[in-house]
């Protein structure tokens, strides 16, 4: 079977197909809720909400979070029905009742929470003891070793990334993004932070952020470091 393309916004039927390609398991509309996925409709502008909107005269896409609302349509509804939401400049927002209805097929799941989640369940799914750490190998609990280090970032970098893993300097040293004493019994045991080294591909070398948030999506060894990597591009408005 050929891999599933997931658009920008996936439908529930696009989202479930491709979950359960990732997953060999079937996929609903409800275990989609279930697993805490947020959907959303594209509400275009209406001049009778003129504060629900705001700025976005051409609509938005207003997420669906709301208890009573999810388990309306985790029961099975024949349609949608939206009471509470957010506006178009996030912030919570009450709908005149009795709410907003869209048809089913009007749900979409974002892409970048359906690979997340999708992540998640592959990383939950290995056996424990390839998600321990081996015993002795405490260091690398705190970082990712060359190889990983290779297969996620030298796609994209115009740099030889093995030669500058080796010479430890800057970014690559244990004033970047190198552990400290990571290497001090053997080249094998160095291990670096792949969020500081990220980001500093980023800031050094300019490597764009687009490709470096794809790899943190794309790699399963990367899975435990994607909300520091995210909670690190917010705190510096990236």
């Amino acid at each position: 079977m050929n891999d599933i393309e997931l658009p920008f916004r996936a439908t529930a039927y696009e989202a479930c197909a491709w979950l359960t390609q990732q997953t060999e398991s079937p996929w609903t509309l409800a275990r989609l809720l279930e697993n805490g996925l947020t959907p959303v409709i594209w509400l275009d502008y209406d001049a009778a909400y003129p504060e629900l909107f705001g700025d976005a005269n051409g609509g938005y896409a207003a997420p669906i979070f709301f208890r009573d609302d999810i388990a309306r349509l985790a029961a099975g509804s024949e349609d949608v029905l939206i009471t509470f939401t957010k506006d178009a400049c996030k912030l919570p927002a009450r709908l005149p009742a009795p709410g907003f209805r869209r048809s089913l097929d009007e749900l979409r799941f974002p892409k970048k929470d359906l690979e997340r989640l999708a992540g998640k369940l592959k990383h939950d799914a290995r056996p424990a003891q390839q998600q321990a750490p081996a015993p002795g190998a405490s260091e690398a609990q705190f970082g990712i070793g060359k190889a990983e280090v290779l297969a996620a970032f030298s796609g994209f970098v115009r740099l030889d990334l093995a030669r500058e893993l080796d010479g430890a300097v800057g970014i690559f040293g244990d004033d970047g993004a190198r552990v400290k004493a990571s290497a001090r019994k053997s080249k094998r045991s160095t291990v670096w932070n792949p969020v500081t080294l990220a980001l500093g591909l980023h800031d050094v070398y300019r490597v764009p952020l687009g490709p470096l948030k794809r790899a943190f999506k794309s790699h399963d060894f990367l899975y435990a470091w994607e909300i520091d990597w995210e909670e690190s591009l917010r705190l510096l408005g990236k």
